[in-house]
């Protein structure tokens, strides 16, 4: 089948293409650097014709919060009026596990927005809720740091591999739309001030990390569970300090 993927070229976008390809799809990667552009409508007629289904990975340039807001709902607009126009039959879009669990986060406010819009589109659709991405951490760690010390809260945390998330996401967008979401989150569940002190001694990181419950992650202050599933979730099998192993060599 012709999978679109949006933000193709992305993080996640690459290795979901190159598993959907290696499972005999034909997947197509979206991306402005590829002539489609879901904010202009640049592209999408010509990308989505005879596509069975469309993925959307795509990310904001910019996390402020106006900012964040008009590019998720400008581009899922876009791209659903692009999709309903050519017949696609399976919109995926990825979200983050906690959206609703934290409305006062801009960026988490945006996605809900990007949400309501799919759900409410005439698309059969399918969301993907994963949890915090590995290659994320360093990213997490350095907008935690207050005056050279990492502020982590004592919550639980399940970050997940990138792969594991396109593992998931290609499974998802292969199949019959749920109309609702699934949910992925890593393999091994962490205290989250615990996660970073083992993360940062792996790295070589000298920072100290300080277990702070009044800690903020991207400007939000965090509940026991605001970043992991309360569900039951499809679980990833790679482990933190063995992807890290793999991707130092």
């Amino acid at each position: 089948m012709k999978i679109v993927v949006i933000g193709g070229t992305g993080l996640i976008g690459s290795k979901l293409v190159t598993k959907l390809t290696e499972h005999g799809h034909e997947a197509v990667a979206a991306a402005p650097g590829t002539g489609v552009n879901t904010l202009t409508g640049e592209g999408l007629a010509e990308v989505l014709a005879g596509a069975n289904a469309v993925v959307d990975v795509s990310n904001s340039p910019s996390f402020e919060r106006a900012a964040v807001l008009e590019f998720f709902e400008t581009s899922t607009r876009n791209l659903l009026a692009a999709e309903a126009a050519a017949g696609v039959g399976h919109h995926v879009a990825v979200s983050i596990v906690g959206t609703e669990r934290m409305p006062e986060n801009g960026y988490f406010a945006a996605k809900i927005a990007q949400e309501k819009l799919i759900e409410k589109s005439s698309i059969p659709f399918s969301l993907v809720h994963a949890t915090q991405f590995f290659e994320f951490a360093h990213g997490i760690a350095d907008e935690s740091t207050v005056d050279g010390k990492v502020h982590v809260a004592p919550v639980r945390f399940q970050p997940i591999a990138g792969d594991d998330v396109a593992q998931a996401v290609g499974r998802t967008a292969a199949g019959a739309p749920l109309n609702g979401r699934v949910e992925v989150a890593g393999p091994e569940q962490f205290r989250m001030d615990e996660f970073f002190r083992q993360a940062l001694a792996a790295w070589g990181d000298p920072r100290e990390v300080v277990t702070d419950p009044h800690a903020r992650y991207f400007g939000s202050e965090l509940s026991e569970y605001s970043l992991v599933p309360v569900d039951r979730a499809a679980s990833g099998q790679i482990r933190y300090l063995d992807w890290l192993k793999a991707t130092a060599t």
